[in-house]
């Protein structure tokens, strides 16, 4: 399981770049995109087919964010994990969170052995402060079931 300290490091600078930003209001990717930004978080979309998001610029992919961007948030397809992984190390990343329902075991095994700090199987929206909605329910039952983390 992972470390709660794991997840405040990663959110503590509220600056990530999203991989898997999407342009259609309800996927999950841009529900991420607009949820972190309205709880202040500095966000980076990206997508390879979006000029912008909401009149931001969007990035195509992970090698043409800014050099300051140390944290990306994939939220992709899972045939795309492995290889937005590899583009994160590529880019010398070393905070990486995968979204449930986007990790694989191609994509885990890349970032075994190495010195990322890997958050993986947990929703970021259950950590990102303030949570609020289904999302605060669902962290309470976490708790309440031992699932949370310590």
């Amino acid at each position: 399981m992972t470390a709660l300290a794991s997840i405040d490091s990663f959110l503590s600078p509220k600056k990530l770049a999203i991989i898997g930003a999407s342009r259609n209001p309800k996927k999950f990717g841009r529900h991420v995109y607009d949820a972190l930004k309205e709880k202040g978080f500095t966000v980076y979309g990206v997508n390879p087919n979006a000029e912008n998001l909401n009149g931001d610029p969007c990035y195509r992919d992970i090698a043409s964010l800014p050099a300051d961007i140390d944290r990306v948030f994939i939220v992709t397809a899972p045939e795309k994990t492995a290889e937005n992984v590899r583009m994160a190390l590529d880019k010398g990343i070393k905070n990486i969170w995968i979204q449930r329902r986007s990790d694989t075991d191609e994509a885990l095994e890349l970032l075994k052995d190495t010195d990322v700090n890997l958050i993986y199987n947990q929703c970021i929206l259950m950590y990102a402060a303030p949570v609020k909605g289904p999302h605060k329910f669902h962290r309470f039952l976490n708790k309440v079931f031992g699932k949370y983390p310590k």
